[in-house]
């Protein structure tokens, strides 16, 4: 520890101290804190992190939990704490993810906390769950005054930015947690890299599941394998082995909404009765089950079925064949039982882990099978359930069902060192063991003087001779204690629905302004429609595990009845019923509020139709009104021409004829007389034709006029998109302007403008006329609409519609009118569809690889 606060310091020399630490003395310490080195550091890690606010118009800045685990297990693994770290199932923004965690570390936080030298604030999340948060009191602050100069050196360059004062924050894109600066500086953290060890079990089934068939093969003559040639990339070199167990055998259960149907569906997915029964299983979908082959990953799980009835049950082994890290061997066989009640159970034998056969296992190795434990069950189940039960667990818990959490189960023959359960319950090293492999430790028991009871958040741990004599009560407890923790999601995921209801009224107020907000709205209502009645589904499948689970009987002796008592089996399943019927309650409300949301739908949507439909008659009154003097002012015009045209050949006749005219010269009146006064219908008949000359003359030129008049492409474009007025207003005050129209309503402030380009050669020789019509008050460009006459362009350089559209939403995007970054509606995604985008958004592998795997 000191050698790596003595490599950060190497660096100091390069870095100039803080006003705070130029006043600190030279000595390397200023006296004894009262506290171990890592609470030193770990209190003035948080000081770091946080502030108080000076005055009433200042903020407080407080530290996350999981955001100081991240910093702690990133010290743990630079050396600047001595902890250690195991993986803890944690939810993140809304998704459950495996995260590195330093049970010391979070110890000593509380420890700090109860000698008030921290201050913890809990607040609600948006997947209602607690956060809490950390700050440093003024006690702790007076403390960190006698902190050694040099450990604050050391842990300074250690929680900034390389060369620099920046400091460095935990920062979450949803994958993973990156370590940032505020000039850009980031490095991905490895908390979230779950580490294997190479280790061999079989499979494992408590008898109470059994009904008949043929018991479950042993893969102890494989021990070996796990010594000889595996290895582990744990990174941490230097585990602290305080608790170790002898003969272990680990089940992984949870609850999956199931029923009679489902189970005989299951039993024909796995070939329970086929002559040949079980295979390999895959949860790849055949989209073309009528072609002739099918490639596929060869990481593949074999499954021996072991006993089943067709309506109740199924016992069967599964072998994972999964790719590990290179050197980490691992022969990975479960015993899986499922049943009608819905209660999953995947039990494993632990043979060897390492180098360690069957005995003196490490709670540290253990954690890390766990994981392994829980994802790969993950994956079995999911490989032999139906689409519909898949649904329903993707929808409770918000498309991240394979990172669903479990209730792990602990049965040891053996206890190093064996103690009595309140000398476990130190608030110390054993406790912090215990922690790493069954969570949060709440409370331990003596069965009897031999075997050991430790209840914890995530598991229970069972250890001694007798313990396997309890496996039917302790299946029983796993089968109440898995359904409260899918209750506990679920419950979740109704409060989640009623914040995707309530986040909807939003989109239907908008549906007077915004002419998508309609089919958003009438969207979002099937959606949240198709997701309550699948809820209503799910709680359907909850009553009836829970009517279907019974309680056992108390057992006849001592060491039972005791065990009986702690596990409070009739309590937890009264407790279950109550909060059925509560969460049926809230689904209800739910379902209430989406009758409301549907009828202010078609509220507005009436509305909507009616003003539309307002609109629609007086444009059609204007329209008529127009038609009919269009056609008086065509027959109109079409007599005028005529008339005119008469009065140009007739002027024409004037000009040759008329006293003034050359008619009375001496060279045209021998003409005029011998032919023109002598005869008198031949004047009339010249006056005839050049009226139909002069007529044909302007009636070509109308025409043309007109032919290049209806040469015209019209475009409507709709976009209804989100533009900034003011750069709009500067863009059309650089156009012609010709036309612009204002209609002030409620809640929109409708503007059409029309304008011609003025630079004609940039459209082909012909300036389009383009209209625009946008809501200035909620700055939303709802239509163009574009006006090209092609026949007066150049035949060379006309523009197509296409062309046309393209160079026009080039000009906008040059001049950065649109700013669709901006989401009116980024608030009120459905959850689902959240987890749907960002699932997207992350690179897929090529071949299926176990998830949590180290890079």
């Amino acid at each position: 520890m000191d050698s790596t606060i003595a490599k950060y310091l190497s660096r100091k020399e390069k870095l100039e101290l803080t006003d705070s630490e130029t006043l600190l003395e030279d000595c390397d310490s200023c006296g004894d804190t009262g506290l171990t080195d890592n609470q030193n550091r770990l209190l003035y890690l948080i000081d770091l992190h946080t502030t108080k606010a000076t005055d009433r118009e200042g903020s407080d800045r407080w530290i996350r939990k999981q955001a100081l685990s991240v910093l702690v297990y990133e010290g743990v693994i630079s050396g600047v704490f001595d902890y250690d770290y195991a993986p803890q199932s944690a939810l993140i923004d809304n998704r459950r993810v495996w995260v590195n965690v330093s049970q010391e570390g979070q110890s000593d936080t509380e420890f700090l906390r109860e000698d008030d030298l921290i201050n913890a604030l809990l607040v609600s999340s948006k997947s209602y769950k607690p956060v809490v948060l950390y700050q440093v009191s003024d006690k702790g602050q007076a403390l960190l005054q006698n902190m050694s100069r040099r450990e604050k050196e050391g842990m300074n360059l250690f929680a900034h930015k390389p060369e620099s004062r920046e400091l460095l924050k935990a920062a979450w894109d949803g994958e993973s947690y990156w370590l940032e600066s505020s000039s850009g500086y980031k490095r991905r953290s490895t908390t979230t890299d779950t580490e294997d060890v190479s280790y061999v079990s079989s499979a494992y089934i408590p008898q109470c599941l059994r009904y008949g068939g043929r018991p479950t093969l042993s893969n102890a003559h494989r021990a070996h394998e796990s010594a000889q040639a595996g290895i582990d990339n744990i990174r941490d070199n230097d585990l602290d082995e305080i608790i170790t167990l002898n003969s272990v055998s680990v089940i992984v259960a949870e609850y999956i909404p199931f029923g009679s149907n489902q189970i005989v569906q299951l039993n024909s997915n796995v070939g329970s009765t086929e002559r040949v029964q079980g295979g390999y299983i895959s949860n790849v979908i055949d989209s073309d089950s009528g072609g002739t082959a099918l490639e596929l990953s060869p990481e593949l799980t074999s499954v021996e079925v072991l006993d089943y009835t067709e309506t109740n049950h199924i016992n069967f082994e599964a072998e994972i064949r999964f790719r590990e890290d290179p050197g980490v061997v691992q022969v990975e066989t479960f015993g899986v039982s499922l049943n009608a009640e819905g209660t999953c159970f995947y039990g494993m034998q632990v043979e060897a882990v390492m180098n360690r056969i069957k005995d003196n296992i490490s709670l540290d190795h253990l954690s890390r099978i766990l994981v392994d434990a829980q994802e790969d069950s993950s994956s079995i189940v999911d490989s032999v359930i139906s689409q519909y039960q898949r649904d329903l667990i993707d929808l409770v818990f918000i498309g991240d069902a394979a990172n669903r959490n479990k209730f792990n189960l602990i049965i040891a023959n053996e206890i190093t060192p064996h103690l009595t359960a309140g000398e476990y319950m130190d608030k110390g090293e054993y406790e912090n063991e215990f922690k790493q492999v069954i969570g949060d430790t709440r409370a331990a028991y003596d069965i009897t003087e031999q075997d050991s009871l430790i209840f914890g958040s995530q598991g229970l741990l069972l250890c001694g001779p007798s313990a396997r004599n309890y496996e039917p009560l302790l299946c029983a407890y796993l089968q109440y204690v898995t359904l409260d923790l899918f209750l506990q999601n679920f419950f979740s995921r109704v409060w989640i629905l009623n914040d995707d209801l309530k986040a909807s009224y939003q989109i239907v107020a908008a549906i007077e302004y915004d002419r998508l907000a309609l089919g958003k709205s009438r969207s979002r209502l099937s959606s949240l429609s198709t997701e309550i009645i699948s809820l209503d589904q799910v709680l359907g499948y909850l009553e009836e595990a829970l009517h279907m689970m019974s309680v056992p009987p108390e057992p006849p002796e001592q060491e039972g009845r005791s065990l009986y008592k702690r596990l409070e089996l009739s309590a937890l399943k009264d407790q279950l019923k109550r909060r059925v019927r509560d969460v049926k309650k809230n689904l209800v409300g739910s379902q209430q509020q989406l009758d409301l949301l549907r009828e202010r739908v078609e509220a507005e949507s009436q509305n909507n139709t009616a003003s539309l439909s307002s609109e629609l008659e007086k444009n059609t009154k204007q329209l008529c009104a127009l038609q009919a003097s269009n056609g008086d002012t065509a027959r109109t015009l079409k007599t005028l021409q005529t008339i005119f045209a008469g009065m140009i050949a007739f002027d024409i006749l004037d000009r040759i004829t008329g006293d003034w005219t050359v008619v009375d010269a001496t060279w045209m009146a021998e003409f005029a007389d011998s032919v023109i006064k002598k005869y008198v219908l031949l004047w009339f008949a010249l006056s005839i034709l050049f009226w139909a000359i002069a007529a044909y003359f302007v009636n070509r030129r109308t025409f043309i006029r007109n032919w290049k008049s209806r040469g015209i492409t019209s475009m409507d474009i709709t976009l209804n998109r989100k533009i900034d007025v003011s750069k709009l207003v500067d863009f059309v005050a650089e156009k012609e302007k010709t036309m612009e129209e204002c209609r002030y309503e409620q809640n929109r402030q409708l503007v059409k403008v029309t304008y011609t380009d003025p630079a004609p050669a940039e459209w082909g020789g012909a300036s389009p006329l383009v209209t625009l019509e946008y809501d200035d008050k909620n700055s939303i460009l709802q239509s163009v609409i574009i006006q090209y006459n092609r026949r007066e362009a150049r035949k060379d350089s006309v523009l197509s519609a296409h062309e046309l559209k393209q160079k026009l939403m080039h000009e906008f995007a040059s001049k950065e009118l649109f700013v669709d970054d901006v989401d009116d509606y980024a608030g009120t995604v459905l959850a689902i569809e959240k987890r749907k985008m960002m699932n997207r958004t992350q690179p897929q592998p090529l071949m299926p690889q176990k998830a949590g795997k180290a890079d």
